[in-house]
C-alpha cells in the first residue's frame, strides 16, 4: 500500500471509527441529560439515577475486559465492532419504551455490555493505521473529540431540544437511529486490522491475564488513576444537570447550553494533549490534564458570578479531559507494544468503571439524599486531583521521546 493510500486509509478509520464512538457515547449520555425528566415522571430517588448510570458502568466493566480479550484470543475485532453498533443502537431505542425503574435500567445494563470494549476495539484499529507521530492524536481525536462533540456538545442540545419538544422518549428512539446506519458504513469501508508482527528472537510474549498485565508498572498505574477519572467524569455528567437545575436554578434549556458549552473541552482538550504528548511525552501532560479537571465541579459549586463566566471557568477546567486517551488507550498500547491491547486497554476500563463508575455514583446518590447535591461534585473534584497525583509514577512510553533520550544518553557517555 502506497504512502498516499495509507493516510486515506488512516484518515477514513478514524472519521468512521470516530463517529460511531461518538455515537456509542450520545446514546450512553443521553440518560444524563433526560435524567430530571426521567426522575419526575418515574418519581426516583437520586440514589436510584445513580444506579441507572452504575448499571450500565458495571456491565461496560464487565464487557470491556471478557469480550476485549475474546477479542484478542480470536485475533479478530471487525466482527465485534458491528454486533456492538447493532445491539447499542436497539438498545437506545428500547429505553423509549420503559414503563419504569426497572425496565429502563435493564435497558441500560445490556447497552453498557456490548458498549464496554467498543472503545478498546476502537483504538486497536486506531494504533493499527497509525504512524508512531500520530498514534496519540488520532486516539484523543476517535474518544475525546468525537466523543465530545457529540455525546458531550450535541447531545445535551439535541436530547433535550427532542424532550421539550416530542416528549424524551423520543430522544431515546431518536438516538438509535446514527448507530445502525454507521454500521452498513462501517462493515463496507474498514478492514480487519493485520496482527502484530512476531516479536524478536529472544523476546517472550506479554501474558493475556489480568494479574500478568498488572504486573506492568504502567497498567497497574493507569488502572489506579481510572477509577479516579471516570468517577469524575460519571458524577460530573450524572449529578452537574440535576445540580444545574437544583440548587443553581437553571432551567433545563439553560442546563443544556451549559452541559454542551462545557462538552467541547474533551474535544478541543484531546487536540491539545495528545498532540503535547506525541511531541514532549504522555506523563506531564497526564498530570497536568487530570488536576485542572477538579476546577469544573468546584466552579459550579462556588462561583456566585454571571452564569457565562461561570460556564467559562468550567470550560478551562475541562479541557484536562483530553488526557482520557492517554490513559486508557495510548500508554496501555505502547506498555504492551500492541498485544493483548483489546484486553489491556479493557483492564483499565473495566477497573475504572466497577469502581468510579458503579461504586461512585451509587454512594455519591445516596449522600446526596442525606446531605446535599454538592456532595457529588466535592467528590468528583476529589478524585481528579488524586489522579493526577497517581499519573506522578508514570513511566514514560511515547517511542519517539524514548529514543531521543537514548540518543542522548548514548552521546553522554560517548
Amino acid at each position: 500500500m502506497s504512502e498516499q493510500k495509507s493516510m486515506a486509509y488512516e484518515i477514513r478509520v478514524v472519521l468512521l471509527l470516530g463517529l460511531a464512538y461518538g455515537f456509542a457515547f450520545y446514546d450512553r449520555m443521553t440518560m444524563s441529560f433526560l435524567s430530571p425528566m426521567v426522575q419526575k415522571e418515574f418519581s426516583l430517588n437520586n440514589a436510584q439515577i445513580g444506579a441507572l448510570g452504575s448499571g450500565l458502568s458495571l456491565t461496560w466493566a464487565l464487557g470491556a475486559y471478557f469480550i476485549g480479550r475474546w477479542s484478542d484470543k480470536l485475533g479478530v475485532r471487525k466482527p465485534f465492532l458491528l454486533g456492538a453498533m447493532l445491539i447499542f443502537s436497539a438498545c437506545s431505542v428500547l429505553s423509549g419504551f420503559s414503563v419504569g425503574f426497572w425496565s429502563l435500567l435493564s435497558t441500560r445494563v445490556l447497552m453498557g455490555l456490548v458498549e464496554g470494549p467498543f472503545l478498546p476495539i476502537c483504538l486497536a484499529f486506531i494504533a493499527a493505521a497509525s504512524p508512531d507521530h500520530r498514534r496519540g492524536l488520532n486516539s484523543g481525536l476517535v474518544q475525546n473529540v468525537f466523543g465530545a462533540l457529540l455525546g458531550n456538545a450535541l447531545a445535551p442540545i439535541v436530547v433535550v431540544w427532542i424532550a421539550v419538544h416530542w416528549g424524551w422518549r423520543s430522544s431515546f428512539f431518536m438516538a438509535g437511529l446514527p448507530g445502525l446506519i454507521l454500521f452498513f458504513i462501517v462493515w463496507k469501508f474498514i478492514n480487519e486490522p493485520a496482527r502484530p508482527a512476531p516479536l524478536p528472537a529472544g523476546e517472550k510474549e506479554k501474558g493475556g491475564t489480568i494479574i500478568a498485565m498488572l504486573k506492568e508498572r504502567n497498567i497497574a498505574l493507569c488502572a489506579a488513576m481510572s477509577p479516579l477519572l471516570i468517577g469524575t467524569l460519571i458524577l460530573g455528567s450524572i449529578f452537574m444537570p440535576l445540580y444545574l437545575t437544583g440548587p443553581r436554578g437553571y432551567s433545563n434549556e439553560t442546563m443544556s447550553w451549559i452541559m454542551a458549552v462545557t462538552g467541547l473541552c474533551p474535544a478541543i482538550g484531546a487536540v491539545i494533549i495528545t498532540s503535547i504528548s506525541d511531541r514532549i511525552g504522555r506523563k506531564l501532560p497526564m498530570i497536568v490534564g487530570a488536576t485542572i479537571t477538579a476546577g469544573f465541579p468546584l466552579a459550579a459549586i462556588y462561583y456566585d458570578g454571571p452564569v457565562q463566566i461561570m460556564t467559562a471557568i468550567m470550560f478551562v477546567s475541562y479541557l484536562g479531559i483530553g488526557m482520557f486517551p492517554l490513559y486508557m488507550g495510548v500508554v496501555p498500547a505502547e506498555t504492551l507494544k500492541f498485544r493483548n491491547i483489546a484486553a489491556g486497554m479493557g483492564i483499565v476500563v473495566a477497573i475504572g468503571e466497577l469502581t468510579g463508575g458503579v461504586i461512585a455514583p451509587i454512594v455519591a446518590g445516596w449522600l446526596a439524599d442525606r446531605t446535599t447535591l454538592e456532595t457529588p461534585l466535592l467528590i468528583a473534584a476529589a478524585m481528579s486531583l488524586i489522579g493526577g497525583f497517581v499519573c506522578l509514577f508514570l513511566k514514560e512510553t511515547n517511542p519517539a521521546v524514548l529514543a531521543r533520550r537514548e540518543a542522548a544518553a548514548g552521546v553522554a557517555t560517548a
